[in-house]
């Protein structure tokens, strides 16, 4: 035991785990795939155990098992047999533990102690760091965070199931799935047609919704976040680079009163419409919808509100509008190395956090006409290799030109151009611009 004076300045260790785990593989040299799930060779604290652990590792990659005449001759091969005490200490492992059936729990002994030296040099280095004032502040904290994940994931065990473990979990969800038509795997979006072909968002994914100005992409995004949040009753995280707080909370009234935006801004509402608004009022102030209003938000204040929103709110779906409006920590880089590494962040966020991440997204100019494909995504080809799910706002500009004022809505195609886990299509949207909503064309025929 370590004297309590000592504690502050020994790292966190267990060396009589670290020999009990190393005697129990010499008794049980079968479990050295099992305990492999458990540790690696700088889990170990005491020198002479890591170079034990490291000859039995390197026979088991021969194909050799480990025992005192084996272990011995690989250690003097890899040069580490004198320095480790030699065989009397190898044959001394074998002493310390009376069986192998506690190995499992010796391993998770050492494994816990190695994590909390990670710690601590991560600790030590983020102290040296904060000294410095040369280093952003901003680019501290996420290297902070980023590296207390990266210390959580070297945690998480690598395992296999059988398919025989599987298959009941797998017709089980067939079986719920059968109970109710409308569930999906993921988050649902609330456009029918667009839920059949992605059955949802799905956890981990980038999906990026692209479009020209003024064909609605942020309508499209807020359509989607006021179903997943008044509806579904998930918690949902919008983040508006471009529009205030206040603009969008009047665009969801709107579109939730079906009452006309410009009225509902400028106060020009009719008293029948109160109740209306009223009510829709109350369905949005009971929601989980946080909106982030932040102009140019920098890529790591952006991550770091994420992992918060994820932590205090368990936020299901983050969406931002929109992407290249994200300011890059380095202004020095060429605009599209900025884009391609916030694309590959947003990525990363999603793994991380286990959420959709839907980004919006400008598309070029020579977009402007006709149907937009992957190679009109602005400023960067990394968008199209990163995100998971790709999806195009289009409407003829034609058909707005022409288009009767008294016409209620417009017609818009919504096209799935990329997506990495299913089929790509087109689904079929009406746009009423008055109240900056999109309905699906099915629902509409099925009503009139």
């Amino acid at each position: 035991m370590i004297p309590a004076q000592l504690k502050d300045k020994v790292p966190p260790h267990n060396a009589e785990a670290e020999q009990a785990a190393l005697g129990a593989l010499l008794l049980d040299p079968d479990a050295v795939p099992h305990i492999l799930r458990y540790l690696r060779p700088d889990d170990f604290y005491v020198n002479a155990n890591k170079n034990v652990f490291s000859a039995i590792v390197s026979l088991f990659e021969k194909g050799q098992k480990a025992d005192l005449i084996t272990l011995a001759d690989e250690m003097r091969v890899l040069g580490s047999l004198d320095n480790s005490g030699g065989p009397a200490y190898i044959a001394k492992l074998t002493d310390s533990v009376p069986s192998s059936a506690n190995m499992e729990y010796y391993a998770k002994i050492v494994q816990e102690c190695s994590t909390r030296r990670s710690l601590l040099r991560l600790a030590a280095d983020i102290s040296q760091k904060a000294h410095d004032e040369s280093i952003d502040t901003g680019l501290l904290l996420d290297e902070l965070q980023e590296s207390i994940f990266e210390v959580n994931q070297d945690r998480q065990t690598v395992s296999y199931r059988s398919v025989r473990e599987i298959v009941p979990d797998a017709m089980k969800m067939i079986e719920e799935l059968a109970k109710n038509k409308n569930q999906y795997t993921g988050v649902p979006s609330g456009f029918a047609e667009l839920d059949s072909m992605t059955s949802g968002f799905q956890d981990s994914e980038l999906i990026i919704i692209g479009a020209r100005p003024s064909v609605g992409k942020t309508a499209f995004a807020l359509n989607i976040a006021a179903h997943v949040a008044l509806r579904e009753r998930l918690p949902v995280c919008f983040f508006s680079l471009e529009m205030s707080d206040l603009s969008l909370t009047y665009r969801i009234l709107s579109s939730e009163a079906r009452i006309d935006s410009e009225k509902v801004k400028s106060g020009l509402i009719k008293p029948s419409d109160i109740q209306s608004l009223m009510d829709a009022a109350s369905r949005i102030y009971d929601s989980p919808m946080y909106i982030v209003d932040v102009p140019n938000i920098k890529l790591l204040d952006l991550r770091s509100l994420a992992r918060r929103m994820k932590s205090e709110k368990d936020v299901k779906v983050i969406f931002i509008d929109y992407l290249t409006l994200i300011t890059h920590e380095n202004a020095d880089l060429p605009r599209w190395e900025q884009i391609s590494s916030i694309s590959r962040s947003l990525k990363a966020l999603a793994r991380e956090l286990r959420i959709p991440v839907i980004a919006l997204s400008q598309l070029k100019r020579e977009a402007e006409g006709k149907q937009p494909s992957l190679a009109d995504l602005r400023e960067s080809g990394s968008i199209e290799q990163d995100a998971d799910l790709i999806m195009f706002l289009h409407r003829d500009r034609d058909i707005d030109k022409r288009k009767d004022e008294r016409a209620p809505y417009t017609p818009t195609d919504l096209l799935v151009a990329k997506h990495r886990n299913g089929p790509v299509g087109k689904v079929e949207l009406l746009f009423f611009n008055k109240i900056t909503r999109f309905e699906s064309l099915e629902k509409e025929r099925a009503e009139h």
